[in-house]
């Protein structure tokens, strides 16, 4: 998916590029309006400029001044100006810069708040996102994406903000950042707390990346299902999405979860696909209604609709497969 977030106001951007068909979503006017190309819709999610503020900044001699849907732009040096009318209208809005742009907006919108509502139209979490900025008004959305990054010519706040730096500037950064994604098919943000805090070990935190795989083995009792709640505490934590695959009830009753199946009644495909479709809901498939040997059936059958979903949203962020030797036999041939 390809979306672009911008500063400009829609009928502007319109203009200087006319080939915005080729995005999923467009978060302009600064996370104000979402506009989706497909259907030509339009919608805002913060009220309109107020005719008062309009009013006075003309009065006070602010040119150029542009008024959106949401956001009224003016240029530097006008932004004391432009601070002290909103301070006598009294009036709750926010002054964002953008490379010697001035944007007035409502307090709380900015660039994160619009990716949010075009991400929850995709069904897509924020942290499958890789952003790419380079002016103040980007360090928002950068904070609130799983992988940031900064181009080479971006201000240097906002490559301490970013994960990554590209090589190149501007366009070529973003067009090398897109080949390295296509050939990788991820990337490892260079800050660790973006994983997952495990422990310390020898003074030092340790974090378990979004890409890598954990086997928890033991003997019977020794708290392997433990140790696996409290990686799901962690999770929630990170707002990270969650399925586990419980088939004797040990996560019966688990905190930010959803359940599904109990001991007297399977889980089914339908309801799984239709709870894990929304980013926010964790959920523990419970298999203790099923005998031993309808157990990994019952998981080869769940798989062709889970892997759609994560194709399709890289979703969810984790799965935890509680004793895998129930689901996942090794005389199966259908499960690898």
């Amino acid at each position: 998916k390809l979306i672009l977030v911008t500063g400009r106001e829609l009928p502007d951007l319109k203009e200087v590029f006319p080939e915005l068909s080729i995005f999923d979503k467009v978060v302009a006017e600064n996370g104000a309006l979402i506009y989706t190309p497909g259907s030509e819709e339009e919608r805002t999610i913060s009220p309109a400029p107020s005719a008062d503020l309009v009013d006075k900044l003309k009065k006070r001699g602010v040119k150029p001044l542009s008024v959106g849907r949401s956001i009224v732009a003016t240029w530097e040096p006008h932004q004391a100006t432009v601070l002290d009318v909103i301070k006598k209208l009294g009036l709750e809005l926010e002054i964002i810069f953008n490379k010697g742009a001035v944007m007035i907006l409502p307090s709380g919108i900015n660039k994160a708040t619009g990716l949010t509502a075009a991400l929850s139209d995709l069904r897509l979490s924020p942290h499958n996102v890789v952003a790419v900025g380079d002016a103040e008004n980007d360090h928002a959305f950068l904070r609130a994406s799983g992988c940031s990054v900064a181009v080479a010519n971006a201000l240097p706040a906002v490559k301490e903000t970013a994960d990554l730096v590209t090589k190149s500037a501007r366009g070529k950064g973003v067009e090398d950042l897109i080949h390295k994604l296509i050939k990788l098919d991820h990337l490892i943000a260079r800050k660790r707390s973006r994983g997952v805090l495990l422990g310390t070990a020898h003074g030092k935190k340790i974090y378990l990346s979004p890409v890598e795989t954990v086997l928890i083995a033991g003997s019977s009792g020794i708290g392997k299902s433990t140790l696996a709640t409290a990686l799901t505490e962690r999770l929630v934590e990170k707002g990270l999405q969650f399925c586990i695959f419980d088939p004797e009830g040990d996560y019966d009753g688990l905190q930010g979860a959803v359940p599904l199946g109990d001991a007297s009644s399977a889980p089914s495909k339908d309801q799984l696909l239709e709870l894990i479709d929304k980013p926010d809901n964790n959920i523990v498939v419970n298999g203790l209604a099923l005998k031993v040997d309808e157990r990994p059936d019952f998981f080869a059958e769940l798989l062709p609709g889970l892997g759609s979903v994560r194709y399709r949203t890289a979703r969810p962020n984790w799965l935890i497969i509680d004793e895998a030797h129930h689901l996942l036999p090794k005389k199966r041939e259908d499960t690898r």
